[in-house]
């Protein structure tokens, strides 16, 4: 089937990935849209075209960033056990938000921590992928618990809630100066609060 107008000359996910690093340096609202194009090499039509907006763009940008550069977080849920699932998410989580070559940091909770209230929808979008995370997290633990690896008077949430905001914690440390091995540390003292293997 004939496409028409002119083909694309850029690979969309490349000027995703440029534009991950424009929204995870200067947020969603500190993002323009002459940062994106200038970012990703293309100019505002052919941004309109391949994403729709600049809201539009931010969302896809935070869906690859969860799928390339949070891959870990499957890894850790695939643990035998979910004192391994905490400690292999939240040691893998150091590594990627100290990673040398890209902000410090992470995308979806820097994307939104300054918004004004035109961006309502953009701070909801990263609540509900939040939730998602932590979903995800509780229904591991509670297969934990069935499981008898975990005590049955554990509450699930409580467990995807804890990690999650010490994730999130440490994002924001990291994104103010602290280094990889000072985070490390910080999880090594906040897994002390997770239950071991009953």
């Amino acid at each position: 089937m004939a496409t028409r107008g002119r083909p694309r000359e850029f690979d969309l996910d490349d000027a995703l990935d440029r534009a991950i690093e424009v929204f995870w340096r200067h947020g969603y609202e500190g993002t323009s849209l002459s940062d994106l194009t200038d970012a990703m090499g293309i100019n505002r039509p052919s941004l309109y075209r391949a994403f729709g907006s600049k809201e539009a763009t931010f969302k896809l940008a935070v869906d690859r960033y969860a799928r390339v550069d949070m891959a870990y977080v499957s890894d850790a849920l695939s643990a035998p056990t979910a004192y391994e699932t905490a400690h292999r998410y939240l040691l893998d989580n150091v590594d990627a938000i100290t990673l040398p070559g890209r902000p410090p940091g992470c995308l979806s909770i820097q994307g939104g921590l300054s918004s004004a209230p035109q961006d309502a929808g953009i701070v909801r979008y990263l609540e509900e992928r939040r939730a998602d995370a932590e979903a995800r997290f509780a229904e591991r633990f509670a297969a934990a618990i069935e499981a008898g690896d975990l005590a049955a008077d554990e509450d699930p949430r409580d467990l995807a809630r804890y990690i999650t905001t010490v994730s999130a914690g440490l994002a924001v440390q990291a994104a103010a100066g602290a280094t990889r091995e000072e985070l490390k540390r910080v999880v090594h003292r906040a897994l002390k609060g997770f239950p071991r293997p009953s």
